[in-house]
C-alpha cells in the first residue's frame, strides 16, 4: 500500500503508538491475553483530539444490497377458508412430493401448530409408540418457554417449522415487515436451542386472506417455504372440539396421494391428543406412509384471495429494506461455502465456520481475517479494544462503547456504531463497517450456488 512521502507530526504520534503496541505484543502474544496497554488508548484519544471528530453511524440492520440470486416464486397460496382449501386440493401441482422412499407413493404429513405446550409431550409419546414422524410449526414465545420440548421434538426425529413468534394476527398482517420480524425472532430462538435454522414456515390462520403477492414473493426470495394444508382436522374451529368430531373431519376429507393434516398441540387441545391414535391408524390402514415436510418439496398453498389488496391497505417494503433484509437471507439456507474477501488488491478465503451471516451482513473474527490480509492486530485487555494497522490505515475497535474509530491521516476520526461479539477468545466484527473504516468500502457482495464473495475497493 502507498506510504506517505513525509512524516507529519500526526504520523510521528502514530509511529510512537505502534512502538508501544509492538513492545506490548512481544511481551504478550496473540489472542485476548494482553493485560495492559492503557497508554495505547490514551494515544489513540490524543489523535482524536488533534483534529475535528466526524461521526458516522452505520445502520447494521440495513446494509447495502447483497447480490443473491433470487428464487422467483409464483403467488399460489392462502389459508383458512374451506373454499381455498378445496381449490388447493384441485391443484395437483401444488401438492408436495413425498419425503419418503417411494416418491410416487401415498404419504401423509402430520403437522402440529401453536406449540410447544404440555400437550406436545403427549403427542410425542403417541408418535413414538406408533413409530410415526411429524412436523411441528412452533411459536417462538412457546419455544422460549419450553426449550426442552423443542429438543425432544428434534431428538425424536421430527422436524421443526416456524409459526411466527406470538400468533398475533393484527401485527402479523399489518405489514410484511412485522411478519418478517416475527419469523426472524422465532428463527433465532430455535437456533439458540438447536443450533440450526428452519426454512419451513406456516402462517398463523393460513395464507388465505392474509398473504398477498408481496408476502409470498418475499418469503420465497428470503429462502423460506410456506406450507398450508389440504386436510383440516377442525380442532381449532372453536374451543373444546371433541375428539370424535376431529376424527370425522379427517376421515371425511377427500383422499390424495400427498396429504398434509393440520392439527394443534397448543394449550387447550387435549382432544387432539385423544384423537391422534385413531387418525394415525386410519391412514395406516389405507396404506399411507408417514413423512416430514422439507424445503425440497413443493409446498401446498391455498389460492390467492383476489380481494386481499382491497381488504388490506398495507405499505409495501422499500427496495432498500428488501435488499438489506430479504435478499441476503436466502444464503442462510444454502449449502455452506467458503467466503472470499477481496480488499486493497489482496484477497483471503474464509472457510465455513470462519464467518457468519448476521442481520444481512457477513461477520468474521477480526484477527483471523485481517492478519491473513497482512495487517497487524493487537488487543488491550485493559481497554477491551482491538487496534488494527493495515498499511496507511489505522483503526480502533472499542468493544465497551460499541464503536469502530478510523484514525485518518489528517488527524480527524470517523466512528461507526457496531455490534461486536466475543466468541472462543475471538472478536467478531461485521465486514462492511470494518473494511469501510480501513478505507476499503464494499462495492459488491455475491452469493451463488458456487461461491460467496465480498469485493471491496
Amino acid at each position: 500500500m502507498k506510504q506517505p512521502k513525509k512524516l507529519s507530526g500526526q504520523m510521528l504520534v502514530r509511529l510512537l503508538l505502534l512502538t508501544v503496541v509492538l513492545i506490548a505484543a512481544i511481551c504478550t502474544p496473540l489472542g485476548f491475553q494482553h493485560k495492559g496497554m492503557p497508554e495505547v488508548k490514551a494515544l489513540a484519544m490524543k489523535e482524536q483530539a488533534a483534529g475535528e471528530s466526524a461521526t458516522h453511524t452505520v445502520n447494521l440492520a440495513a446494509p447495502a444490497a447483497e447480490k443473491v440470486q433470487p428464487v422467483h416464486t409464483s403467488a399460489v397460496g392462502s389459508a383458512g377458508a374451506s373454499a381455498a382449501l378445496a381449490a388447493s386440493q384441485a391443484k395437483k401441482s401444488e401438492t408436495p412430493q413425498a419425503n419418503n422412499k417411494d416418491k410416487q407413493g401415498k404419504t401423509v404429513y402430520l403437522t402440529f401448530d401453536d406449540g410447544p405446550s404440555p400437550h406436545t409431550d403427549q403427542v410425542l409419546e403417541i408418535l413414538r409408540e406408533e413409530e410415526v414422524p411429524a412436523t411441528f410449526f412452533v411459536l417462538g414465545q412457546q419455544a422460549k418457554r419450553y426449550p426442552e420440548m423443542i429438543r425432544r421434538i428434534v431428538d425424536g426425529g421430527h422436524v421443526l417449522g416456524n409459526h411466527t413468534y406470538n400468533h398475533d394476527y393484527d401485527a402479523l398482517y399489518d405489514s410484511f415487515g412485522h411478519f418478517w420480524k416475527q419469523v426472524k425472532a422465532t428463527e433465532e430462538v430455535l437456533r439458540e436451542i438447536t443450533g440450526t435454522r428452519t426454512p419451513l414456515v406456516r402462517a398463523p390462520g393460513g395464507t388465505y386472506g392474509h398473504f398477498d403477492k408481496t408476502y409470498f414473493n418475499l418469503m420465497e426470495q428470503g429462502g423460506y417455504k410456506v406450507f398450508d394444508w389440504n386436510v383440516d382436522s377442525g380442532d381449532s374451529k372453536r374451543r373444546g372440539v371433541p375428539a370424535s368430531e376431529i376424527i370425522a373431519n379427517v376421515k371425511n376429507t377427500k383422499l390424495q396421494d400427498q396429504i398434509i393434516v393440520l392439527m394443534h398441540d397448543g394449550g387447550g387441545h387435549e382432544q387432539t391428543v385423544k384423537a391422534l391414535p385413531e387418525i394415525i391408524h386410519y391412514y395406516k390402514k389405507l396404506g399411507y406412509e408417514f413423512g416430514t415436510l422439507s424445503a425440497e418439496q413443493q409446498p401446498v398453498q391455498f389460492s390467492l384471495d383476489p380481494s386481499i389488496s382491497k381488504k388490506k391497505n398495507r405499505p409495501a417494503p422499500s427496495a432498500e429494506w428488501i435488499a438489506s433484509n430479504v435478499v441476503p437471507n436466502a444464503a442462510l439456507f444454502e449449502p455452506e461455502l467458503p467466503l472470499t474477501v477481496e480488499a486493497g488488491g489482496l484477497q483471503t478465503r474464509l472457510e465455513p465456520g470462519e464467518y457468519e451471516l448476521r442481520d444481512g451482513q457477513y461477520a468474521a473474527p477480526v484477527r483471523l481475517m485481517m492478519e491473513r490480509l497482512g495487517a497487524d492486530v493487537y488487543w488491550s485487555e485493559a481497554t477491551q479494544s482491538a487496534f488494527i494497522n493495515w498499511g496507511d490505515a489505522y483503526m480502533v475497535a472499542d468493544t465497551r462503547r460499541g464503536v469502530l474509530t478510523a484514525v485518518r491521516q489528517d488527524g480527524t476520526n470517523v466512528e461507526w456504531e457496531v455490534t461486536f461479539e466475543r466468541k472462543a477468545q475471538a472478536l467478531w466484527i461485521p465486514l462492511r463497517p470494518l473494511l469501510e473504516a480501513l478505507g476499503h468500502p464494499i462495492v459488491g457482495v455475491v452469493s451463488t450456488a458456487g461461491e460467496r464473495r465480498v469485493s471491496a475497493i
